[in-house]
């Protein structure tokens, strides 16, 4: 049975390297201020999270589910790569290492109950990301209404489920797999689907992405994990502007999933990461550089929120990282380790994070 444990592990990717320093701001740490004294963002536009740190003002709505205690942050996170390339920080994010495949496929391979079924594995988007290369099998699709066979697909689905009903093997197990796929998608598509809970998704591509993974989570089609990204974070340039957009963006859509999906949050988790984070110095261009430490956002069922986890080193010189980086002081493998653990009661990491001997950060207590 696919997704027998009714769990959907939702990875959302915020590529270009995000802020984090801006999206949960350490107002009450004053070096924050002197190395940023355009840029900082003022405590008097944050939403206090605990004595330390508060959360931008763009990202209001995800106050609700911090409060409820369903929204974990985690701050100083990152990997040990140091080139701040793009590719380089995201190739090594998402294959959680130097070995082939990606992290999220050597999971759902891997786990003690392999995912199975034709929309066991989604990506939303034009392409498969690297975290899902090897996994046993994923649709990949931009939107539901470009998942079909054009006009008449009705009928062309039931010709081609006619032409290989009767074929075996892999050929015939994949065909079947995909029809079935398209059928269900093509069913959902039909539907006049309504948020519940009086969510209101943004007109954004990111809401109307997460709009259909809380359709596809409703009509329980055993999704065991899906990927969505949103990219554009590279705020070498005028990063307050850049920025806004992309956080209102972010919080908007994550906030109306959370509300949509009510009582089945308990099954779903949400995990939004990013490559690295920005420079701690502002640019003189009004932005900042590549980075190192950055932010993860987990949301969902059975986490112990209301709080950011973090070791903070602070940001005087003595403790950044290279240029003027924030260091890493705990790593996304451990983060992602304690997801697994609860979604598909993987206790031992070592086949998805080959080179790397994982400690789970305590999210659920």
């Amino acid at each position: 049975m696919a997704n027998d444990n009714g769990h959907t592990l939702v990875v959302v990717y915020l590529r270009g390297g995000a802020d984090g320093l801006s999206m949960v701001v350490p107002f009450e740490d004053d070096r924050y201020y002197a190395v940023r004294p355009t840029l900082a963002v003022s405590k008097s536009d944050t939403l206090a999270l605990d004595t330390m740190f508060g959360l931008h003002q763009h990202l209001a709505p995800l106050e609700a589910s911090y409060k409820e205690g369903a929204l974990a942050i985690i701050h100083g996170v990152g990997s040990e790569d140091d080139t701040r390339s793009h590719f380089e920080a995201q190739d090594l994010m998402e294959h959680a290492g130097y070995g082939g495949g990606g992290w999220l496929g050597r999971y759902l391979r891997y786990r003690p109950s392999p995912a199975i079924g034709p929309l066991a594995t989604v990506a939303i988007g034009k392409a498969t990301p690297e975290s899902l290369r090897g996994a046993p099998s994923t649709v990949t699709l931009e939107n539901f209404d470009t998942f079909d066979f054009g006009e008449d697909s009705r009928r062309y689905l039931e010709d081609m489920g006619a032409l290989y009903g009767d074929v075996d093997g892999y050929l015939g197990n994949a065909a079947q797999d995909t029809l079935s796929a398209m059928d269900t998608i093509m069913t959902l598509k039909d539907q006049d689907y309504s948020a519940a809970h009086g969510a209101l998704y943004g007109g954004d591509a990111f809401s109307r992405k997460l709009r259909q993974v809380a359709q596809l989570v409703k009509a329980d089609v055993g999704m065991e994990a899906v990927t969505v990204d949103l990219d554009g974070w590279d705020s070498h340039f005028t990063q307050a502007v850049l920025m806004g957009s992309l956080m209102r963006q972010l919080s908007q859509g994550l906030a109306a999933f959370y509300q949509d999906l009510g009582d089945k949050m308990e099954k779903v988790t949400v995990v939004v990461m990013t490559e690295f984070g920005r420079r701690v110095y502002e640019n003189a261009s009004l932005g900042t550089d590549h980075g190192r430490g950055g932010v993860m956002f987990v949301m969902g069922g059975g986490v112990q929120g209301g709080r950011v986890v973090t070791e903070w080193p602070g940001l005087d010189d003595a403790v950044l990282e290279g240029p003027g980086d924030l260091p890493v002081t705990l790593n996304y493998r451990d983060v992602l380790a304690a997801i697994m653990k609860r979604h598909g009661s993987m206790e031992d990491t070592y086949r998805v994070f080959p080179d790397y001997t994982a400690e789970a950060v305590d999210l659920y207590g």
